[in-house]
């Protein structure tokens, strides 16, 4: 034993107890440095910064370019757009009534085959450890196949009529839905199911009495939520011959019609916004996780509620003296709620009724179509590179580059406004709610109509791609930071503050320590998301490896379509073990 350590140790020893004993200055300590996770999570973040700078760099994300498009804007506005022309009011409707059908019957077929995976998925629910992994394994390759080329598939073995987006769609929401429930499941109170699996109840009815009803107001917030993600991701399937408003849009610039084209474009941007507000609404109600606006439409909405329950009985104004009146049976009351309820499923289920109706779905090539998988697949298989793989990995790098670019402007972006949004955070109620309407216009923004109105503005390029995409990340990572900075302990910041810390010092202490964790893992969530919507908006222009895709499936080379899809399947697993490790990081 060394000197410093044995005084050191004979001085603790004989210290009184209760008294603190300072060491001394030369007492020689081991300073522990940075630990290995922490290192590699720090230069994970460090490669995705250089990262998004070098493709900014590469794509010409400058103000200069910013300056030519905004000249382009006036030039093609003046030259090119002439007076507006809006769709006549049947095509309208009709055009829309099939869009939200296919989306509907789409994102229903989604959830309940995702209830299923999620089931399966979850280690308190799964049979097996085998089970398990597969259903997270086909989880995992949902979310990988974009649901554009899902269509491409589906148009092959079914038509072109709305079956194959209907499966196109519901298929790729499994990728989000399934991964949700299953978490769902888990972070759910599994005891009543664990009473009833102890009282000799077979797993069926462990399942539908206890476990799903707990997690039903999960199913139907994420299914809302997957709802405006399909009715988005809807668009981009009319420039394969899909029906619905994404058809329309398709052959009015198709044929340089921007005319007709510019009003289709403002139509589908205000049905995507209403039903973000509707579904956001409907998911808070659902989920109770924030206190409702004081401000717009859902203000004015709970003003006459309160009135109309005032006036009428709810559950809260049944007193207890009131009871014997209901005598002893185990049904509930017909209040308000139960009302609400039942009268919302019985919406739900004619909507859905309509929509298979108003779909028009061919039953019988929908059956003939399963006896020509084979045929089909002997068309897409073996891959073949179509004799230019140097430019289909450099079309490739593209769409990574326009990802990696998008997300680093779009997390920017989103820091400030996310920050405005927290009410933790804004300098007042207003300020929050400004910011919060904000984030909920540019999220019900589809990235496709975004791109399209750039490109139509600045010309053809991954430019256009980068900034739709960029905003489309800044609203949803907007939302996340906020939400994650109000999930923040506050007695942190209240600590911080009585020691005399001003505002800005307690915001960059303690409110960003504590939200960062969960806002690198939305980060990467979100790099992942641009990747694979880059890889659509080339479809219309936006540069990258969509627009060898789109020509591919043109000429009915869909060998070449293989093989893009194993090639945009290779980077999304690289992106999902990237995600994986950097949440296993900041644990």
């Amino acid at each position: 034993m060394t000197t410093a350590v044995r005084e050191r140790t004979t001085a603790e020893t004989s210290a009184p107890r209760g008294s603190t004993t300072r060491p001394a200055l030369s007492d020689t300590r081991t300073l522990r440095g940075p630990s290995s996770r922490a290192l590699l999570g720090f230069s994970i973040m460090a490669a995705f910064i250089a990262g998004g700078i070098w493709s900014m760099i590469e794509l010409r994300i400058n103000i200069a370019s910013l300056i030519v498009g905004f000249e382009n804007a006036v030039v093609f506005f003046q030259d090119r757009v002439g007076t507006l022309e809006w769709p006549e009011l049947p095509d309208l409707m009709e055009s829309t009534a099939m869009t939200l059908a296919i989306v509907l019957l789409a994102t229903l077929l989604g959830a309940i085959i995702s209830v299923i995976l999620g089931l399966a998925a979850a280690f308190n629910t799964s049979p097996s450890r085998a089970t398990r992994a597969l259903a997270r394994t086909f989880v995992v390759v949902m979310r990988a196949i974009p649901e554009l080329i899902m269509a491409i598939v589906f148009i092959r073995l079914f038509g072109g009529g709305a079956v194959a987006g209907i499966l196109a769609l519901g298929l790729n929401s499994i990728g989000m839905l399934g991964k949700f429930y299953a978490d769902a499941i888990e972070d759910h109170d599994d005891g009543p199911r664990r009473a009833l699996e102890s009282g000799g109840s077979p797993r069926s009815r462990q399942i539908f009495g206890a476990t799903i009803p707990g997690i039903m107001p999960a199913i139907v917030a994420h299914g809302l939520h997957r709802f405006d993600i399909n009715l988005r991701a809807s668009v981009i399937l009319g420039w394969i011959g899909l029906p619905g408003l994404g058809a329309d849009l398709s052959q009015a610039l198709g044929v340089g019609s921007y005319h007709r084209a510019i009003p289709l474009a403002l139509i589908i941007l205000g049905i995507c916004i209403a039903a973000e507000i509707l579904s956001g609404f409907l998911r808070m109600k659902l989920l109770g996780r924030s206190e409702p606006s004081r401000y717009g439409f859902i203000w004015a909405y709970h003003k006459v509620r309160d009135r109309y329950r005032t006036n009428g009985v709810t559950e809260s104004t049944v007193k207890v003296s009131d009871t014997s009146r209901l005598g002893d049976r185990t049904t509930p009351p017909w209040n308000l709620g139960r009302i609400s309820r039942v009268a919302a499923m019985g919406l739900f289920l004619a909507l859905i009724v309509v929509s298979a109706w108003y779909a028009e779905i061919d039953w019988v090539r929908f059956f003939e179509g399963f006896a020509s998988i084979p045929d089909v697949a002997g068309q897409f298989w073996p891959p073949d590179d179509g004799d230019i793989p140097e430019t289909l990995w450099a079309a490739l790098l593209t769409t990574v580059q326009m990802g990696l670019a998008a997300t680093l402007l779009g997390a920017i972006l989103a820091l400030p406004v996310g920050a405005m949004a927290a009410r933790n955070v804004a300098p007042n109620p207003w300020v929050a709610q400004i910011f919060r309407n904000l984030i909920v216009v540019t999220r019900g923004i589809p990235e496709l109509i975004l791109a399209i109105i750039l490109i139509v503005i600045m010309g053809m390029g991954q430019v256009a791609g980068t900034l739709a995409l960029a905003l489309g990340a800044m609203g949803l990572l907007s939302k996340l930071v906020a939400d994650s900075i109000e999930e923040t302990d506050v007695r942190v910041q209240q600590a911080i503050s009585t020691g005399g810390a001003g505002r800005f010092q307690v915001f960059m202490a303690a409110t960003v320590r504590q939200a960062a964790p969960a806002s690198v893992a939305h980060l990467f969530y979100q790099l992942d998301v641009n990747i694979r919507a880059a890889t659509l908006l080339g479809i219309v222009g936006a540069g990258g490896v969509g627009y060898y895709l789109l020509n591919a499936n043109r000429v009915l080379s869909f060998e070449v379509v293989t093989y893009i899809l194993l090639m945009i399947f290779v980077v999304v697993l690289i992106l999902e073990f990237i995600s994986i490790l950097m949440r296993r990081l900041l644990r």
